[in-house]
């Protein structure tokens, strides 16, 4: 079957909460429709739908890229200053190349929502350059840091800020993202973006931020968005996009669109191929967790096992012994020591703090 020259590379799907509107099943049957060798997935400040994503691809014989939509501080990130930017935050697109950039992707975004949530989970250009490893960065939306300044006429501090993201991912890993949804800025920045393509030795390429499926579907978008914000329809400055053009685009759209720079949608094939990784399901990968006194996790897990059963049974039988030792050879012999010890940590900490803990 001859595929597509065109893949969506700016996706968003049912995981970007209250934002996207994809369910990813649906999507992937869409990009098997349009024949698509390959799509990704890019949800807003986290990754919780890349495994359900990548299975699905495979499935159905699509190639998976795997992304995010990062949110990125005009600072550093455990500052907790808006600096004048909405959301404390500009938007950067960042794709897996091979398993050291997945791997680098999850510690960002860990990282994101443990030490840089402020309005929204954040990394920094600091972080950046230190896990970027791996990973193709673009510069995303009109919330992108380059876009955002291009838009608002500041030719220098977006050429500023480019060196920085060169300076990071160098010129072969980072892509000027054009996109056009009908909407006057996105064709002031793309006619910038170009002429920075020429004047920095870099690439360009179409992408559509996709946040629902088809056409028909931009007014249940609305409708999401207003129960993201906690608006109502009626009200005429709540947040919602600009058009109607936020759907997932065939191939002959996208080459309509962006017929006078054919580089742009090559580009899209040439990230694609750029983008290999294939993740393991056949062995587990269980944490480790450090009991104190450099006592092993089994022996340290017996002494706890054995201090509880003298508490609830003072005057124990040969029958309640036998049978702690016989599921503790279960536990240990599967290797679960440290993940019984590790969820015994959370619940002690709970109860120690009057947090609730329940079944399960």
């Amino acid at each position: 079957m001859l595929h597509s020259d065109f893949v969506h590379l700016h996706q968003h799907t049912e995981y970007s909460l209250l934002d996207g509107a994809c369910k990813i099943g649906d999507l992937i049957d869409k990009a098997v429709e349009y024949r698509m060798p390959a799509i990704a997935i890019t949800d807003h400040g986290t990754m919780h739908g890349v495994i359900d994503f990548y299975l699905k691809a495979k499935e159905k014989g699509i190639k998976p890229i795997i992304g995010c939509e990062a949110y990125i501080a005009p600072g550093s990130m455990k500052d907790k200053k808006t600096h004048g930017i909405e959301g404390a935050a500009f938007h950067i697109l960042l794709l897996v190349k091979d398993e050291a950039g997945y791997k680098n992707l999850m510690k960002l975004m860990s990282l994101a929502h443990t030490e840089g949530f402020y309005y929204k989970p954040r990394i920094d250009k600091q972080h950046l350059a230190e896990y970027h490893d791996g990973l193709i960065g673009l510069t995303a939306c009109l919330k992108g840091e380059i876009p955002y300044f291009l838009s608002r006429g500041m030719t220098e501090e977006a050429e500023l800020s480019l060196k920085s993201y060169i300076d990071i991912f160098g010129r072969d890993d980072f892509y000027l993202e054009l996109m056009d949804h009908g909407i006057r800025e996105q064709k002031i920045v793309n006619k910038e973006l170009i002429r920075l393509e020429k004047k920095f030795g870099l690439q360009v390429v179409a992408t559509n931020d996709s946040h629902y499926l088809e056409k028909d579907d931009s007014f249940a978008h609305e409708v999401l968005l207003c129960i993201q914000t906690g608006t109502t329809l009626e009200d005429q400055n709540r947040m919602k996009m600009q058009t109607d053009q936020f759907y997932f685009k065939s191939p002959e759209e996208m080459k309509k669109l962006f017929k006078d720079v054919p580089s742009a949608l090559k580009n899209t094939i040439a990230i694609q191929e750029k983008c290999n990784i294939e993740l393991d399901f056949s062995s587990m990968h269980m944490p480790r967790f450090t009991p104190p006194d450099e006592k092993k996790p089994n022996d340290y897990l017996k002494e706890l096992c054995l201090e509880g059963l003298n508490k609830v049974y003072p005057d124990e039988t040969g029958e309640v012994r036998e049978r702690m030792e016989h599921e503790l050879k279960i536990i240990t012999d599967m290797g679960f020591a440290s993940y019984f010890l590790m969820v015994r940590d959370i619940v002690h900490y709970a109860k120690e703090n009057g947090i609730l803990v329940g079944p399960g």
